[in-house]
């Protein structure tokens, strides 16, 4: 009799042991001529080799499905046991499976050049309106990354300008002060990885998110690095971050030019790296516009109307006073 070890480490056993442990059991029933005892992440089986090898080679194909689609079900166990291909999803365009193998695939032109960008350069700036999926899109490509282990971590930063002094006065540490600033990224996240991988990434370090003052003097290899509203970065931040790229990293930098809620005479670090790096190579650059926003289409009208009203506000601004 063999005794044999299978680790699942790609996917939270939670997910591959299912509700009830109604996977986990199924398996136990395909191989009836095996022992076999399943605590957290490791499975034990004792039985004939050929039987325990053949275990371990199908335990490890099921994973690899189920960290593929984020999706496991008693169907696909079933084929791969039997040794059968099990029906492979429609993938054209998909970057990645987020939770209960929900697809999450480029909605619009847009968004499909970010991808192709991302692909083809270290760096890619993302520019354009609330609610065209840039920062979505960037969280969805590094996830992908990660899966596919192009990437060893991935960080997230944006810069704390809005919340400035109120910092301060929110309870709790410094986590609990900027977390709520950073949600929107961990909205995304919880979107894409099951609760459980989630924590676990974020414990150990292979997921981050942090402020933008906590990138100094750190360099980022086998990163994805994502920089989320960017417009509100200084020139002297703006520069330190793009210059924390390491080797074999890529960048992401999102912003909205018309959003910048920095002080007055305050000049904006991705208005100036825009101009100062035009034509470099290695360097992507996408232009988001109104047409593109993927939210509620009420979104865009608001959008539409704020801009009409601005537009009208600085027309009547810039009118010569009518005089007695």
């Amino acid at each position: 009799m063999n005794e044999r070890i299978v680790i699942i480490d790609q996917i939270d056993p939670q997910t591959f042991y299912g509700v009830n442990n109604s996977n986990i059991s199924l398996i136990r029933n395909l191989f009836p001529k095996l022992r076999m005892a399943a605590r957290g992440n490791v499975i034990k089986v004792i039985g004939e080799e050929s039987e325990t090898a053949d275990f371990e080679k199908k335990v490890k194909q099921i994973e690899a499905y189920a960290v593929k689609y984020s999706k496991l079900t008693e169907d696909v166990i079933i084929d791969i046991v039997k040794g059968e291909a099990p029906k492979e999803k429609n993938i054209d365009g998909v970057i990645i499976f987020g939770q209960n193998g929900k697809p999450i695939a480029p909605r619009n032109a847009n968004q499909a050049r970010m991808v192709r960008s991302f692909n083809e350069n270290d760096l890619t700036f993302a520019l354009g309106p609330a609610g065209t999926g840039k920062t979505y899109i960037a969280i969805a490509l590094a996830v992908a990354a990660l899966k596919n282990r192009e990437a060893r971590r991935i960080i997230l930063s944006r810069p704390a300008v809005e919340a400035g002094e109120k910092l301060g006065f929110l309870p709790g540490d410094m986590k609990d002060k900027i977390d709520p600033y950073l949600q929107p990224l961990y909205d995304a996240l919880e979107d894409m990885l099951p609760a459980v991988k989630l924590k676990e990434y974020m414990e150990s370090g292979t997921i981050q998110i942090a402020p933008l003052a906590f990138m100094r003097g750190r360099t980022l290899n086998d990163a994805i690095i994502i920089l989320d509203e960017a417009q509100n970065t200084t020139t002297h931040q703006m520069k330190m971050f793009l210059t924390r790229l390491g080797m074999n990293g890529k960048m992401i930098i999102t912003g909205d030019v018309t959003q910048i809620d920095l002080p007055r005479h305050t000049r904006s670090g991705l208005l100036q790296a825009l101009n100062v790096l035009k034509g470099v190579k290695g360097i992507g650059r996408i232009e988001y516009e109104k047409k593109d926003i993927v939210r509620h289409p009420l979104v865009q009208r608001i959008v539409d109307a704020y801009e009409e009203r601005e537009e009208a506000d600085n027309a009547a601004h810039d009118a010569p006073e009518k005089k007695d």
